[in-house]
């Protein structure tokens, strides 16, 4: 008994590999201890914290546990206080405050405008450093001493290219036309003679069907394709690997990190994916790295 499930284990291990050399489409499902994003990376086993996606909009991805404390009672400024924004706002003005936290060193995400458990997490360290009461909550106080220690966010600073913050590129990207692709920091850049053109959020394959590392060629461009093995739709393909491709995803779109691709890079946003697949050519470089 024991030989017949370590036979089964083994078949399906190696169909896992197989179909991930040939094919992509989204990962139906994910087990609670993989990680979508980072399936090779020795850090992979990161807490759900350490994603920037923990402010974005809800059903964009699943909250982080710390998102749901941080609104507990426990959490919760004096009544007597007023709030000018808090957990679970969606606004400009939280747009505006994450700029401001990110130029304080205090947040490293993108802004969202949407204040989640990482927004909080910050305001409370501004407000323990400036002996503020750190309830986690924006009050005027609290606003008052921000906009004074930041300036007035540019148009870029409150809706950068990127959710993700760029990765410095690898060396390999420094000469030609890149495609440099960074699983550390889930970002595509756009490099040509060793300049960022353009810059784009990007996912990968699970731990079952890990999207290869390494430097890699454009070998064929199909604007509208779908995947022969998983039927699924994967507009703007760039194959530079067997059957993985840099494409856009609508599944990356709707959860974001919440799921993964069968080996795949993720695009999310079709209009950027769209302009890059129009640059690229056949024979351009792509390298894929931590």
């Amino acid at each position: 008994m024991q030989r017949q499930r370590f036979i089964i284990r083994t078949i399906g291990v190696a169909a896992a590999v197989a179909l991930a050399a040939t094919a992509c489409g989204p990962q139906k499902s994910e087990s609670a201890s993989s990680t979508p994003s980072a399936p090779s990376s020795p850090t992979a086993g990161a807490t759900p914290e350490a994603s920037p996606t923990t402010d974005n909009k809800p059903g964009e991805a699943s909250p982080s546990p710390s998102a749901s404390a941080s609104a507990s009672p426990s959490a919760s400024p004096s009544p007597t206080v007023k709030q000018i924004m808090a957990n679970g706002d969606d606004t400009d003005q939280v747009r505006e405050l994450q700029a401001r936290l990110r130029q304080l060193k205090l947040m490293s995400v993108a802004p969202t405008g949407f204040y989640g458990s990482k927004t909080t997490a910050a305001v409370k360290s501004f407000q323990s450093k400036n002996a503020l009461t750190a309830t986690g909550s924006v009050d005027e106080a609290t606003w008052k001493k921000i906009q004074s220690a930041s300036k007035k966010p540019t148009a870029d600073e409150l809706r950068p290219p990127t959710v993700n913050e760029v990765d410095a590129p690898d060396p390999r990207c420094m000469e030609g036309r890149v495609m440099c692709i960074s699983k550390e920091s889930r970002t595509l850049a756009w490099m040509i003679d060793g300049k960022v053109v353009s810059t784009m959020d990007v996912r990968f394959g699970s731990e079952n069907t890990p999207t290869r590392e390494g430097v890699f060629k454009v070998d064929r461009k199909e604007k509208e394709w779908t995947s022969t093995l998983y039927h699924t739709s994967m507009p703007y393909s760039m194959f530079f690997s067997g059957g993985q491709a840099v494409h856009y995803s609508a599944d990356f779109a709707a959860r974001g990190y919440a799921g993964a691709s069968h080996g795949c890079v993720n695009v999310r946003d079709k209009g950027k994916l769209s302009s890059l697949f129009g640059q690229v050519n056949v024979g351009d470089k792509v390298v894929v790295y931590w």
